[in-house]
């Protein structure tokens, strides 16, 4: 029987309120449960002393016994000692770009750092033609020689 410490939703439309419960893991997420351990009210300030309320003896016999909790539960004890941290990511592994999206974009990318560059290098071509006039001048000055 594998057991889960999760959040069972409760509360009016739009007014969500949680118990933190113990389940085993196939039942529904607000079915039956084994034993409740606290509540989480996320309509009150963070500072706020009801927000988390949490009876910590029973959530560390749980865990001792086995329970893991779900990614949001852990957070929530992770503020208490009881588990580590766990690492939320800004954007889900799931949604990640895939390998040749990377590779396109990295390429998008050296060839903006080009363009970037380029007009560097393109400034002094664009001060040959400004030389080229004088030049052109050049043989209208030979015409009058031969004369």
């Amino acid at each position: 029987m594998a057991l889960k410490i999760r959040l069972s939703r409760g509360g009016a439309k739009k007014r969500p309120f949680y118990k933190i419960v113990v389940a085993e893991a196939l039942s529904p997420r607000d079915g039956k449960f084994i034993e409740r351990l606290g509540s989480y009210n996320p309509m009150v300030a963070k500072d706020h002393a009801e927000r988390l309320v949490l009876d910590v003896e029973r959530a560390k016999y749980w865990i001792s016994k086995g329970a893991q909790p779900t990614l949001r539960v852990a957070k929530m004890l992770s503020s208490d000692g009881l588990v580590k941290a766990p690492v939320i990511r800004e954007q889900p592994i799931k949604s990640a770009p895939g390998k040749k999206r990377q590779e396109r974009e990295a390429e998008a990318a050296e060839k903006l750092a080009l363009a970037a560059e380029a007009p560097v290098a393109e400034a002094p071509v664009a001060e040959a033609p400004v030389a080229e006039a004088p030049a052109e001048e050049a043989p209208a000055e030979e015409v009058e020689k031969k004369e």
